[in-house]
């Protein structure tokens, strides 16, 4: 179908655009306006494909999708085993299974990161990815009423989490 691959600077403003894309839902992120590829460039330098790598799919040189690694608590050496995924796909290629590649090669990849828990932060009405991510084994790990406020409306957060390895 497609290949997945390192993010390169060259992609940003992709990346950028399709997670511009998924603000107005109010489903994906607690973004309410659209952010600049300015304001990502240091976000995309503080990852590496060695450590914690920001991957896209590509289809008919296309990004059709992304997914990065965020290091849970940064700068805490305690949690340098734990990591955030986060996973947004372009509207135009949504439920055609490319989050499920992204995801299963995030799980697949993990250990050779270091990595034994993977996260995932999903608002409890995000149920595309709450069941996409239930799949691939994650549960339920915490649960964060009205956290967020969006467009008036208070919504809850979910913590999911894959343990990989002991």
């Amino acid at each position: 179908m497609g290949q997945i691959r390192d993010a390169i600077e060259a992609d940003l403003p992709k990346i950028v655009n399709i997670y511009n894309a998924s603000i107005p839902s109010r489903i994906a992120t607690g973004d309410l306006n659209p952010i600049s590829v300015e304001s990502r460039l240091q976000w995309f330098y503080d990852h590496s494909p060695e450590y914690r790598p920001i991957w896209v799919m590509e289809i008919n040189n296309e990004i059709a999708g992304w997914l990065g690694f965020q290091s849970f608590y940064y700068g805490r050496p305690a949690y340098h085993k734990t990591a955030e995924i986060s996973l947004y796909i372009s509207p135009n290629y949504q439920r055609q299974g490319i989050g499920k590649q992204l995801l299963q090669r995030a799980i697949e990849k993990s250990p050779s990161f270091d990595l034994n828990i993977l996260l995932g932060f999903i608002f409890a009405h995000n149920k595309p990815s709450l069941e996409l991510f239930a799949k691939h084994k994650f549960e339920k790990w915490g649960y964060l009423p009205k956290v967020a406020q969006l467009d008036g409306v208070k919504r809850d957060l979910l913590i999911v989490g894959r343990t990989l390895q002991e």
